[in-house]
């Protein structure tokens, strides 16, 4: 151009192959070119493929090898295992009737502390100031143009018939869109979800990460290859079928404004939005009510490691980050990292928002999952019981006798429940005194309790749950408990038998099964 230096003259950069289209500008030596935020992150993760997916799988368990369930379990745990059953052998060997008494009365005094410790947590968690975390007020009083960046992580493998419900639910967060940075982690095999994705025509805010397959193909191991790509100073993570409240994330910034530095995760609660859908839904609706609105503010209130949600965590992600973030070898990542952040001299809070999810329909549907939690559960207590003293050290008295009759004692009572149903059952139906011997009068009257004032006790706080939260209609469920506890137990030994032949299996748990998915898919598509 007359009168300019070679410097400010622009020439405009085209492809022959494709009809001189101009694909960019040369502005003196440099050359632009217009492309979308998607094409240079999707060119960030070809790049860097192979350390971030490296990093996904081992960063946790290179640099703290002793919080990783990529080893099951210890050498030292299977010499005292093996100690233990050798005892246990002995002592039938010598005087089998005192072995079996001896193991009654353990399993029994297990059962009485379990009970009376989730009798503790309903007797604080019932409490509202306990219970109330954040007011509207609270809400009220934070300035937008001073809210911080969010990351939402959303993990989904062969999902695209939800996708389209889950984009409206995040739509709806008010949070301003300028400071929400949303991740849809999808697997780069997953065509079908990411073609879906892609029609959908999402907006900015949503970015597509796609995980390289790698074994074990996991949700932590998804979590922690996206959580490199998170711009947000918070992070949380929400499941395909999830609708969190609106107000959710400006209730977690003001209940992380009003918490202790130490405390680095906030928990919101979960529900369920087709909890009358049928008699699964319904129990599961009031466990999950029993589960978050009372055990989970009062483990807090007592400083016991709360085992996270799946869904609805919210982090400080430098404090994530510094801990190496999720095992990708745990299939209850997020109750692992609750224990883990606390052995970290970080805190674990509970705010009083609930994300609503849908209920699992079909029994198969709900022992796949609940066998999952429970294997993740044993990979949870093995890993933290790897060094005791170290545990009692940062957790605690409370915090280390919590965790092992809330973990562990969840676990041994869904293994042990069938034995002693059935050793009832037997007497009751047949009048048999077989089993007199294992029962000393002093075990009687403790079993007894057990049964009666343990499982009653259960029956009425699920009863309670339901009135909590007004589904008055799903208190009577309350009296089919102990069916749904039978079936707990069936998923507990599928989770202890894959625990033994597939540790790091992730058994999926298959979302949009709800015969009001298809409407709620229908209105999302028109909105």
């Amino acid at each position: 151009t007359p009168g300019h230096t070679p410097e400010h003259v622009c020439y405009t950069v085209t492809d022959k192959a494709r009809g001189d289209t101009p694909i960019g500008v040369f502005v003196g030596d440099v050359l632009f070119v217009g492309t979308s935020k998607f094409d240079i992150l999707w060119s960030l993760q070809l790049d860097s493929d192979y350390r971030l997916t490296r990093d996904a799988l081992t960063l946790l368990a290179d640099r703290a090898p002793e919080h990783s369930a990529r080893e099951v379990i210890t050498r030292p745990q299977l010499l005292i295992g093996y100690g233990l059953l050798s005892l246990l052998i002995a002592a039938l060997a010598w005087s089998p009737v005192a072995a079996l008494i001896g193991l009654n009365v353990l399993i029994t005094l297990g059962f009485l502390a379990t009970f009376a410790l989730k009798l503790i947590l309903v007797w604080y968690g019932s409490r509202r100031r306990i219970d109330v975390k954040v007011t509207e007020d609270d809400v009220a009083s934070l300035r937008e143009d001073e809210l911080p960046v969010y990351t939402v992580l959303v993990p989904m493998f062969r999902e695209p018939e939800i996708l389209p419900v889950l984009a409206n639910a995040l739509r709806k967060l008010d949070y301003p869109a300028s400071k929400l940075d949303i991740k849809l982690v999808l697997e780069s095999d997953d065509r079908e979800t990411i073609e879906a994705a892609k029609r959908l025509g999402l907006e900015a805010i949503f970015e597509i990460i796609r995980v390289p397959p790698s074994s074990p193909r996991t949700k932590p191991k998804a979590c922690n290859y996206a959580l490199r790509f998170a711009r947000g100073q918070f992070v949380t993570i929400y499941d395909a079928e999830d609708k969190p409240e609106p107000g959710q994330l400006k209730r977690v910034v003001a209940a992380f404004a009003k918490s202790a530095p130490e405390v680095v995760c906030v928990q919101a609660r979960l529900n369920y939005y087709n909890a009358d859908e049928n008699w699964l839904t319904r129990m599961f609706t009031l466990e999950y009510t029993l589960w978050f609105d009372f055990y989970l503010p009062a483990l807090e209130y007592l400083r016991i490691p709360i085992p996270l949600g799946g869904t609805s965590n919210h982090f400080r992600i430098e404090a994530l980050r510094s801990v190496y973030a999720w095992d990708p070898y745990n299939v209850t990542e997020d109750a692992d990292l609750g224990v883990r952040l606390v052995q970290q001299g970080y805190r674990v809070s509970v705010v009083n928002s609930t994300t609503f999810e849908e209920a699992n329909v079909s029994i198969p549907n709900w022992i796949r999952q609940r066998s999952r939690w429970f294997k993740g559960y044993m990979q949870t207590w093995l890993v933290h019981m790897r060094d005791p003293v170290h545990l009692y050290r940062s957790t605690g008295f409370r915090g280390f006798w919590g965790f092992q009759f809330f973990i562990g004692g969840g676990v041994i009572t869904a293994l042990a429940a069938p034995l002693l149903w059935i050793i009832y059952a037997l007497w009751l139906a047949a009048g048999t005194r077989a089993f007199d011997f294992l029962f000393p009068p002093a075990l009687v009257y403790l079993s007894l309790l057990n049964l009666l004032l343990a499982n009653g006790f259960f029956i009425y706080m699920t009863m309670v749950a339901g009135f909590k939260r007004n589904y008055f209609k799903l208190a009577p469920y309350a009296l089919t408990v102990p069916l749904y506890w039978l079936l707990q137990s069936f998923a507990a030994y599928k989770g202890l038998w894959q625990l033994i032949s597939k540790p790091f299996y992730w058994e999926k748990t298959n979302h949009g099964i709800s015969k009001y998915v298809p409407a709620e898919r229908k209105a999302a598509l028109r909105e």
